[in-house]
């Protein structure tokens, strides 16, 4: 096998469906804003990457990148300069971008390996086994932010979590390896949590949270913890249980963690005022809100974060969860505020944040007296998001139930009924 090709950025094209040519005419789109000018690269370009004879683009070249997969450099098969795929990183490495490599690969080797026969001793189970499956991970979250939602992304996440599960009995281990092992069966789990969250499947998400917790409890691993306590108050958020959800975000917000690390402290504060927002109470909401901005402004980007953490939690995501709020509470303006303030902060990898954050403004402009503007809004939403997406399309159904209430006679509503049409057809 020719290992100097960067397979990993081939799986991720495949995935993603982008070809040589395609994925160099995204990058000189997302060079613009960075540089000032489009970008250059042209499809041998991309295959130079793929083929391993550039392992470590320009600066800004990986920054496009970055922002167009949600994934950083090293997630993508890239290797620093004067690294090789080989060489391991130098003991206490402190560079942020080291500590963050989640790269994007496979297991299947790992788990044929341990289950071959005729091995003349037990397997040693490593953490190169573990760092394999956080590529995995990585892939998982990326998919999740572009997909949503879906029952795939739903059983490839269970799967995997139980394929980390199966390393615990394919050799010996340290007690390190078997808690990170812990740790990325609970990830895997809380991913599938998280799709069926998505997706409105309530009890299946409720059947992964009882297994994601019994393994964070395992590996003491308090970030995984944070991960799946806070899901569980956005579920019952969902669910309409804002005694349940306040009590679920409680757990993960009281952890030390949230003290080591303003940007957690900051996430859970901000998933506190949204359960405000459904429980209609003005002062906490604005209370949570203000907190969480404070916090997140104390936060040291150059710390380290997994990647899931990394991949999602900003500005845009803390105004999302403020739009969510105010739509709540019926403060409208206020919502469309935060609505505006998440679009022009999202990175382009945030599908379906996006589709969200465009209909939840559509509802808010709706609810202001501007049918118009809000049909509008909510024909930008994509049409697999407005079909493939379960929360979107109940937003978008609902959206149009209010419009046929409260603009009977406006011409928008054939406009808007003609548009879900093309939806639908294109289902």
């Amino acid at each position: 096998m020719d290992t100097t090709r960067n397979t990993v950025l081939e799986a991720w094209m495949a995935e993603h469906g982008y070809s040589s040519n395609s994925l160099a005419d995204t990058v000189n789109r997302a060079l613009e804003p960075l540089t000032g000018r489009p970008g250059g690269l042209d499809g041998s370009s991309v295959r130079a990457w793929k083929a391993g004879r550039v392992t470590w683009p320009k600066s800004a070249t990986r920054k496009a990148l970055e922002d167009i997969s949600g994934l950083p450099a090293i997630a993508l098969g890239f290797v620093p300069r004067g690294r090789t795929p080989s060489t391991p990183a130098p003991p206490q490495q402190e560079d942020p971008d080291m500590k963050r490599r989640t790269l994007v690969g496979g297991i299947a080797a790992a788990a044929a390996a341990a289950a071959a026969p005729g091995t003349a001793s037990p397997r040693r189970i490593g953490m190169s086994d573990v760092d394999r499956l956080q590529k995995r991970f990585a892939e998982i979250i990326a998919s999740d932010h572009r997909h949503g939602g879906q029952l795939g992304i739903e059983q490839r996440a269970a799967a995997l979590a139980d394929e980390a599960l199966n390393l615990q009995n394919a050799g010996s281990a340290s007690q390190r390896v078997r808690s990170s092992l812990y740790a990325s069966a609970a990830a895997f789990r809380s991913s599938a949590m998280w799709a069926a969250i998505d997706g409105r499947r309530y009890d299946v998400a409720k059947a992964h949270m009882r297994e994601a917790q019994a393994l964070a409890e395992m590996s003491g691993d308090q970030e995984i913890k944070f991960r799946i306590w806070s899901h569980a108050g956005t579920m019952y958020r969902h669910m309409g249980r804002p005694a349940d959800a306040f009590a679920a975000n409680d757990v993960a917000r009281n952890l030390h963690l949230t003290r080591r690390d303003p940007l957690f402290a900051s996430l859970g504060l901000a998933r506190q005022g949204a359960i405000h927002g459904a429980a209609q109470d003005r002062t906490g909401t604005r209370r949570a809100f203000e907190q969480a901005q404070d916090a997140m402004l104390r936060a040291d980007p150059a710390d380290y974060r997994p990647v899931w953490m990394l991949a999602f939690y900003d500005q845009a995501e803390l105004d999302s969860l403020a739009l969510s709020a105010h739509l709540a509470l019926g403060d409208y303006s206020t919502a469309e505020y935060h609505a505006h303030r998440c679009l022009s902060a999202l990175r382009p990898h945030m599908v379906r944040s996006f589709a969200i954050t465009t209909t939840r403004l559509a509802h808010a402009q709706l609810a202001q007296g501007a049918p118009d503007t809000a049909t509008a809004t909510a024909m930008k939403v994509p049409a697999d998001a407005a079909t493939q997406h379960a929360r979107v399309t109940r937003m978008l159904q609902e959206f149009g139930a209010a419009l046929r209430a409260t603009a009977p006679g406006n011409s928008t509503v054939q406009t808007w009924t003609d548009h879900a049409a093309t939806w639908r057809m294109a289902a």
